[in-house]
């Protein structure tokens, strides 16, 4: 095959000339030098009939597209050039790209492209509250001047509404935004391409509310208009966080010929159970989630962008008298439940969390008050790490109990300190964050990972404290991904503080992307009856 940039032809020596002819109106066989050949038009549609026919043809994307760029970006990486020219050939499909590696522009150049060249009108772009400005927002003012695009988010039903009604090239929307607003969307034939950011993240669930307002926008055709299905891509860096389960939901909204239409169909297909409350993943489980969620691509970080190396260190911090005591007596509960038959695996990641609070200074009393107990070692050592750090630093927290608390001791040391968790409304977020990136307040961010876990570039960070772990994989990873990406000039360090075995084993599994099922039940010394935590 040969590509005419010129004449925008492709140039083919098939073996049947007519099979091509008879389902491409628009190719042209003629002969050469004793050869018959085809010439086909290098577009879009013509594109997608060959690659149906198995013949891989080439995204014109990658040939005749000015790509629009900044100061920051000179040209597009190979990876972002591939992952943009296969979204423009594919209605539906999922972008598995690894944390870092560009997604959001390369999706951004396959809508840009499809627009220009008459394949798309307007975008809605379905995302994570803290990536509507700052990520997305953000790429297309800096590389995509002449797009216009808005926010919608506002406080109110009837304002969000408001501001669908500037007419835009681009809607940014979060998840929730989406349950209040979905069907005014759904009557918008002009929208024609629905990006559904971190879907693992918004679309998990059939149950929810959330999946229902996703599931209305992308398939379900308006009671006004009948319009063609929209195209659907899916970006998530972690399609299965949890369980290979979690792929279901997901593939229900982009591909729903590719699963089994009920849930427990699907879960038999890839977990077996055994026990009453625990069920496994079967041998050939990641095959089955790879073949439902196709088509797919997929690069990692380190196949996109040389990045300065990343060291992970976890700390010793011993706890104070008060934790200890209060830790010991979690203990022996704990033993007592457990010899009861009392934690299972429904409520053991519960129990888990009462473990990591003490250590993290918090413990309530018979009230369910909560009463906040020394903690200087911990606290000491956080301060240490964010004085050596090279540039500024990202302290992450799992208990907003404990968020304020950290906040306000670093701020006793007369460091400027932005707070992030989920309560802290989208403006304040984007204060934060704006100012964290472009200029020297605030110095540190102490935030609940889970509010702050996606899509968001802060390189001004290059130290990553976890005042205690998550219980949360995914999160762990797309935290740590805010200062591991492209714009990283710095070596970086995620450090790990630890007081006690149980976040010893929690950080081990969180490193090795291991499940967090069974860390309490998996610990028991049988010979001595004991439940080492």
């Amino acid at each position: 095959m040969l590509v005419h940039k010129k004449r925008r032809a492709l140039v083919l020596k098939p073996r049947e000339p007519d099979q091509i002819l008879a389902v491409i109106p628009t190719a042209k066989a003629f002969d050469y030098k004793g050869a018959r050949l085809v010439a086909v038009p290098h577009k879009q549609d013509e594109v997608k009939v060959l690659r149906n026919m198995g013949i891989d043809a080439p995204s014109p994307i990658l040939y005749y597209y000015d790509w629009p760029r900044s100061h920051a970006i000179k040209y597009p990486f190979e990876a972002q050039l591939e992952t943009a020219g296969f979204l423009a050939n594919h209605q539906r499909a999922y972008c598995l790209n690894g944390l870092g590696s560009g997604k959001t522009l390369s999706t951004l150049w396959a809508y840009d492209y499809l627009r220009s060249v008459g394949k798309a009108k307007r975008l809605l772009v379905v995302s994570t509250l803290s990536t509507l400005d700052r990520a997305w927002g953000d790429t297309i003012f800096e590389h995509f001047p002449h797009l216009t695009y808005s926010v919608v988010h506002a406080s109110s039903s009837a304002r969000r509404l408001k501001l669908l009604e500037q007419f835009v090239d681009i809607y940014i929307i979060n998840h929730d935004g989406l349950k209040v607003i979905g069907k005014a969307f759904a009557d918008r034939p002009d929208i024609d391409i629905v990006v559904v950011d971190e879907v693992a993240e918004g679309a998990r669930n059939a149950r929810t509310d959330r999946w229902r307002a996703l599931d209305d926008v992308v398939n379900k055709q308006s009671a006004k208009h009948k319009f063609a299905p929209r195209t659907c891509w899916a970006l998530t860096a972690t399609p299965t966080p949890n369980e290979p389960t979690d792929a279901w939901a997901q593939c229900r909204l982009v591909t729903p010929k590719t699963v089994p239409v009920y849930y427990n169909r699907f879960k038999d297909m890839v977990m077996r159970q055994a026990g009453p409350f625990r069920w496994i993943e079967r041998d050939n489980a990641l095959d089955i989630v790879h073949k439902a969620m196709q088509p797919a691509i997929r690069f990692s970080r380190e196949e996109c962008v040389d990045l300065p190396p990343t060291t992970y260190v976890t700390l010793d911090v011993p706890l104070t008298p008060e934790q200890t005591k209060a830790y010991k007596q979690m203990h022996s509960k704990l033993v007592a439940e457990f010899s009861a038959g009392e934690v299972l695996a429904v409520n053991e990641a519960v129990k888990v969390g009462k473990l990591v609070q003490i250590a993290c200074g918090v413990v309530y009393d018979t009230n369910g008050e909560e009463i906040t107990i020394p903690s200087e070692p911990r606290l000491a050592e956080t301060l240490r790490l964010v004085q050596d750090s090279a540039s500024k630093t990202i302290v992450f927290v799992p208990f907003v109990s404990s968020v304020g608390m950290v906040a306000e001791y670093l701020r006793s040391k007369k460091y400027e300190v932005g707070v992030i968790y989920g309560e802290v409304s989208k403006n304040e977020r984007n204060t934060i964050f704006s100012g964290f990136q472009k200029s020297n307040s605030p110095q540190v961010i102490v935030a609940q990972p889970a509010a702050m876990a996606h899509g968001l570039t802060l390189v001004a960070a290059s130290t990553v404290v976890w005042y205690a772990p998550t219980n949360r994989p995914d999160v762990y990873e797309q935290a740590n991904g805010r200062v591991t990406r492209p714009g990283q000039k710095h070596n970086t360090l995620i450090a790990h503080i630890a007081g006690t075995p149980i976040e010893q084993k929690m950080y081990s599994r969180l490193q090795h992307k291991q499940k967090m099922q069974g860390l309490l039940l998996d610990k028991v010394v049988a010979s001595r009856g004991e439940l080492v935590v």
